[in-house]
């Protein structure tokens, strides 16, 4: 594929502001003023977002969204938006989206502007607890039941409702709980009229949403070769420029730093993903094991080759619920023999608190954590170094009653007189005990969500496509498998791949891409599922977890499914890594064998 060939076809243009809450408010700034966008989306929410969100709507009825899209990022820009005609869609509204719209709108009338804003409804299924627990619902992992008392529920929907929102006349779209890509999906849905059964357009459509969706991820940020991006202080965030053939152009606005190469988008599109041939999304089930990518000119990309089945019956639902209190906190220990006394500290003050409950009655911590940080303690048995003069404790501990965690608390100061010397710095001072929100996900019918749009004080019903319950996949066969001869040298895997790892609640993924397809053999020989498994056996909990290995054949990559491997994961966890970011740079330490011929010719 070249741009030349394609230069007659009409184009759309979405930038990303937004991959999480929380980050950068300068990213719209940008991309509304350096670049020619159509359309300007941000996705705010997580999981553990919306637990905050339901708790700040709890405290005050007018929260439960994120207050920055609108006092930090869209009220400076409303006027230029307005004038450049740019529609924007935000999943802002986390569980309070007419909240959100209603902020939003006196902004609008502030400034004097005529835009007309649309809100999606139907994802909330707080209201609903009652209804559900008849229903025999049971966690999708761990098969648990339904908890009791929940602190979030909402569906993740799809694309539709928005591109209706936009059919509407909107030039804001403001959503609760949605896929992240469906926000990429829908104006393209709006823009280019593409059927609902066309699932390789609908594939195309959401890869799209998907590789932009976490903002500067794929644009250089988290790269494995950092070194060879230039400009992080000021990154560029992604643009993709999507044709009515669902083929598409990544990019990011001129004059910014990052880096959008082949690379840096192959890392994205592993992230956070599990079986490349059954990427579930409301809209399209998606297969992504035949996308080819091709470098057209410098910070571009094309993309090609997604595949589309259709969509299942049912709806993902994220519910979180508290499951008890946790404390953390973090101090320095200087001076010789500083990991043994940092270990002997964390013992006592452990053993003492547990000593002093059994005392009052009451049970010890449900759970604990100790990581003495300085030495490699993330990186269990292949830990290189194990000696130093300054270490960080990691202390973490919960408990079902919240007293007992605050007395944990209360018991830290004390050991920088009473126990081993140097222990100094705790960082943020005495710790506070906090909730610990729980994720538990499950799935729905569709039939039994009704979506729909408010715009102008009415209300639209959304009419959903209903999917294929029973759909049957055949498995990607496996590549060939290198035969090791035993005259093998061994190299870091770091050396012949790059790899970005990511959490789904208590599952970590990691994405291995093979630098060259001639070492791809050799990593699938040395990576197997039980060696990966064997190397990573420090995060992974012995009786729930497995290693599952997929293969994405064009991308010449591998991925890693961790089940179970980040203790609870999100605010869940208790480690210092919940959520496997860490994860891709350890696994690249991790020894390939490969003829030295091959890898001389590198």
């Amino acid at each position: 594929m070249t741009e030349a060939l394609q230069d007659d076809q009409r184009i759309v243009k979405i930038g990303c502001a937004s991959g999480f809450w929380g980050d950068t408010n300068t990213a719209a700034f940008q991309l509304v003023h350096l670049s020619d966008i159509n359309y300007l989306v941000f996705d705010y929410l997580s999981e553990i977002t919306m637990s905050i969100m339901a708790k700040a709507m709890m405290t005050d009825p007018n929260h439960g969204y994120a207050l920055d899209f609108v006092s930090r990022v869209m009220t400076p820009l409303l006027k230029k938006i307005s004038d450049k005609k740019i529609k924007v869609i935000s999943n802002a509204g986390g569980v309070n989206p007419l909240a959100c719209r209603d902020a939003l709108q006196k902004v609008i009338e502030a400034q004097g502007l005529n835009l007309k804003i649309a809100v999606v409804l139907g994802d909330d299924l707080l209201s609903k607890q009652a209804d559900l627990k008849t229903q025999n619902i049971k966690e999708m992992f761990s098969d648990e039941e339904l908890p009791t008392h929940l602190a979030s529920c909402n569906a993740y929907l799809g694309a539709v409702a928005i591109r209706d929102a936009l059919d509407l006349g909107a030039d804001i779209v403001i959503t609760g709980r949605v896929v992240d890509s469906a926000v990429v999906l829908a104006p393209l849905l709006h823009e280019y009229k593409w059927s609902l059964d066309d699932y390789d357009k609908l594939a195309q459509g959401s890869l799209a949403g998907h590789i932009i969706e976490c903002g500067a991820q794929c644009t250089g940020g988290n790269f494995t070769d950092w070194r060879l991006v230039q400009g992080i202080d000021n990154m560029g965030f992604p643009i993709v420029e999507v044709r009515e053939d669902a083929s598409f152009i990544v990019t990011k606005p001129q004059g910014t730093g990052g880096l959008v190469s082949t690379a840096t988008v192959a890392e994205q599109i592993v992230y956070e993903i599990g079986d490349p041939q059954a990427y579930y999304l409301p809209d399209v089930t998606c297969d992504f094991s035949h996308i080819h990518l091709e470098q057209v000119a410098e910070h571009r990309v094309a993309v090609t080759g997604a595949k589309g089945r259709e969509s299942s019956s049912q709806y993902k639902v994220s519910a979180t619920y508290p499951d008890g209190y946790r404390v953390l906190v973090s101090f320095l220990i200087a001076g010789r023999e500083a990991p043994e006394k940092a270990q002997v500290i964390a013992d006592a003050i452990l053993t003492k608190c547990e000593r002093v409950l059994a005392l009052r009655s009451v049970p010890p911590f449900l759970e604990k954590s100790v990581e003495i940080l300085g030495i490699e303690s993330t990186y269990g048995a292949h830990a290189q170094h194990t000696a130093s003069r300054e270490v960080v404790v990691k202390i973490a501990v919960k408990h079902l009653f919240k007293e007992a965690c605050m007395f944990f608390a209360s018991e830290i100061a004390q050991a920088s007189t009473g126990m081993a010397p140097a222990l100094t710095g705790i960082v943020g001072g005495r710790p506070k005990a906090s909730p610990v929100i729980k994720l538990f996900s499950f799935l729905i019918d569709k039939d039994q969500i009704n979506v729909e749009i408010d715009l102008d004080g009415q209300r639209h019903v959304v009419v959903i496509p209903q999917g294929n319950l029973n759909q049957t996949f055949n498995a990607h066969p496996c590549g060939e498998v290198a035969q090791l001869q035993g005259n093998e040298i061994e190299v870091a895997l770091i050396e012949l791949a790059h790899a970005r790892s990511g959490d789904k609640g208590n599952h970590s993924n990691i994405g291995v891409i093979a630098r060259k397809a001639e070492y791809l053999p050799w990593i699938r020989a040395s990576l197997t599922e039980a060696h990966v498994a064997e190397y990573m056996k420090h995060v992974l909990d012995a009786e729930k977890s497995k290693v599952i290995r997929y293969e994405l054949p064009e991308l010449n990559a591998l991925n890693f499914m961790l089940e179970n491997a980040l203790g609870g994961g999100g605010v869940a966890s208790l480690r210092i890594d919940p959520q496997g970011k860490a994860f891709a740079q350890q696994l690249l330490d991790m020894p390939v064998k490969i003829p030295a011929n091959l890898f001389d010719e590198r």
